[in-house]
């Protein structure tokens, strides 16, 4: 093992934050309501209004009755996206999903100034055994807890058959008992969450409906990253609303404006997404995964690279040889 420091960029810093899921998702909603959302809790949307003549989505309904109407409606309703499949939009078969497991020990390394990947899972005894396409993790929250986990790719032969949770456990019991990765120091239960990756629902946009996040399967193949591209899809989405707001909604010029939407997403992120569903194949293969862990983790210089590319940071103007060659690729490659 050995410490990578994150990449020192130009739009962003050499470091990072942290916060728990439940706690940043509450900051996010009051952040809306004081720029004058209107929060409405407690509401479960099962379906969308739609124009008779048009087919175009005017609004919501909930399970309890109520209707909510807008010129545009943004599906930011996860990996099942209800309001999605209800207008037609099925995930695609072609694209990779993924599955995630964490959930939160008292520890010492609750201070640990770098995020842990462990690059090697093994589907039984370590080293006697398969390895796994996929990850585990462990980052300090810095309150007396650690975030702990792990992810899989459904490009293994044995995706869908594994006890997840046991896989977990299984890996944190080879862990130091020191650490603290042991179930009488869990804070609350295992959570478990399916990622979908590379763009594996589209259109995301049409027909008055945006989608985005998980919704609209914008996960990292290379990496699971969900929430990063929640929110710069958001951005996009909003961006996109405001300019056709401007415009007057109804009109020619305003969906002109809500199709730049899936255009930049596609321009900003589809060739990125198309290497990543090569990646997870090809990781996908035990034997491939075996010697890129055998003779890839001891290469410190390699191993930087790979960071680059699995966490898409690299400045995209005046970086250095390995951005320039990870940029190339990514113009190079079609858009998923």
């Amino acid at each position: 093992p050995f410490e990578l420091p994150w990449p020192d960029l130009t739009d962003f810093p050499p470091h990072g934050l942290q916060r728990p899921r439940a706690d940043f998702d509450n900051i996010l909603a009051q952040e809306a309501v004081r720029s004058g959302a209107n929060l409405v809790e407690g509401a479960n949307v099962d379906a969308g209004i739609l124009d008779d003549r048009t087919g175009r989505i005017t609004g919501v309904t909930t399970k309890d009755g109520r209707s909510f109407t807008a010129p545009i409606v943004v599906a930011a309703d996860g990996n099942s996206s209800r309001l999605s499949v209800s207008m037609g939009l099925n995930k695609r078969d072609d694209r990779p999903m993924g599955v995630a497991v964490r959930t939160y020990y008292t520890s010492p390394r609750t201070h640990d100034d770098y995020l842990e990947s462990w690059l090697e899972l093994w589907d039984g005894k370590p080293h006697e055994s398969t390895l796994m396409p996929g990850y585990g993790w462990i980052f300090g929250m810095g309150d007396g807890t650690s975030n702990v986990g792990l992810g899989v790719l459904n490009t293994s032969k044995s995706f869908g058959q594994t006890d997840y949770r046991a896989l977990l456990k299984r890996w944190l019991d080879n862990t130091p008992e020191e650490w603290g990765f042991r179930d009488e120091n869990m804070v609350g239960k295992v959570q478990g969450a399916a990622l979908p990756m590379a763009f594996n629902r589209q259109p995301h946009y049409g027909r008055g409906l945006v989608l985005v996040g998980d919704a609209g399967g914008m996960v990292n193949p290379f990496n699971g990253e969900g929430i990063p591209y929640a929110m710069e899809s958001a951005e996009m989405a909003a961006e996109a609303i405001a300019e056709a707001r401007s415009r007057g909604f109804g009109t020619a010029s305003a969906e002109k404006a809500m199709r730049a939407y899936p255009e930049r997403l596609k321009a900003e992120l589809g060739g990125y997404y198309r290497l990543g569903t090569v990646f997870v194949k090809l990781i996908g293969d035990p034997r491939i995964m075996h010697i890129c862990t055998k003779y890839g983790l001891p290469r410190k210089t390699l191993m930087r690279f790979v960071l680059k590319l699995l966490a898409n940071l690299t400045d995209k103007n005046d970086g250095d040889a390995m951005d320039r060659i990870i940029n190339a690729l990514c113009k190079a490659a079609p858009s998923a």
